[in-house]
């Protein structure tokens, strides 16, 4: 079967409205034609890209809810271009790779990977992945502005801490600007660094730590041993909601 074009992609999507969007990024023209064939017989509406830079161009142009990401590939890596797509990006990734080595595994998982299949693959097992990874997520395009926190809820579009009977808990204009920044990337590990840039706040690392602290002790049940808001030793923080 012939690979499809991005024009057949798109008639594609507008046909079935209710289908995830999967990207399918690799190098090998053969297997991105027999991934995207068989991803379709599954009834999802595939796109295909062969490398980092094609990727990035058919995200501009369109949402998925899905990435299927190959680890080697010339250029840009699968694991740089992960990465980087971190940075802005909450889209799920499943990564490819003919490597098994468990250090390559925890590679691809620390640069933002939401599951790793090792090369040769079954095909029945890359659907059951990547239907396990769409069950966690909410599609692309949804308006889950509402994240949970145990009893209390934060509405990502209104700065808005509530409780369980839907009282206002009072934050600070850095207070909500940081757990805005964090519970849209949630389950992404943002460092010092990406926070400043985020909150627009002109502090140091120390202060990013100390807005942290105080934070915890308005959505942590105990602070000292966080749920949600969880440190990661050596590369900065991750907002883990229910």
């Amino acid at each position: 079967m012939p690979e499809l074009h991005w024009g057949e992609q798109n008639r594609l999507a507008a046909m079935s409205e209710t289908a995830s969007h999967i990207l399918v990024v690799d190098d090998d023209e053969k297997l991105r034609r027999l991934l995207a064939r068989y991803l379709t017989e599954s009834g999802f509406i595939v796109a295909t890209a062969r490398d980092a830079s094609d990727a990035r161009d058919k995200l501009a142009s369109a949402a998925f809810d899905l990435i299927i990401l190959d680890l080697m590939m010339p250029g840009e890596s699968g694991l740089d271009f992960a990465a980087t797509l971190r940075r802005t990006s909450i889209v799920p990734i499943l990564m490819l790779t003919a490597m098994g080595e468990p250090e390559d595994r925890i590679a691809g998982l620390e640069r933002g990977a939401d599951d790793y299949l090792t090369k040769p693959f079954e095909p029945k097992e890359l659907v059951l992945r990547v239907n396990n990874i769409l069950r966690r997520v909410p599609p692309a395009g949804s308006h889950a502005n509402d994240v949970r926190l145990g009893a209390l809820t934060f509405a990502i579009d209104r700065g808005e801490l509530l409780d369980r009977d839907h009282t206002p808990i009072r934050l600070t204009t850095a207070e909500a600007a940081l757990l805005a920044a964090l519970a849209a990337r949630q389950g992404m590990i943002l460092s010092r660094e990406d926070l400043i840039e985020l909150t627009g706040a002109a502090v140091g690392d120390r202060a990013v730590d100390v807005q942290v602290t105080r934070l915890r002790r308005k959505i942590e049940t105990d602070p000292r041993e966080p749920r949600y808001l969880q440190t990661v030793r050596g590369k900065g923080y991750v907002l883990r909601p229910d």
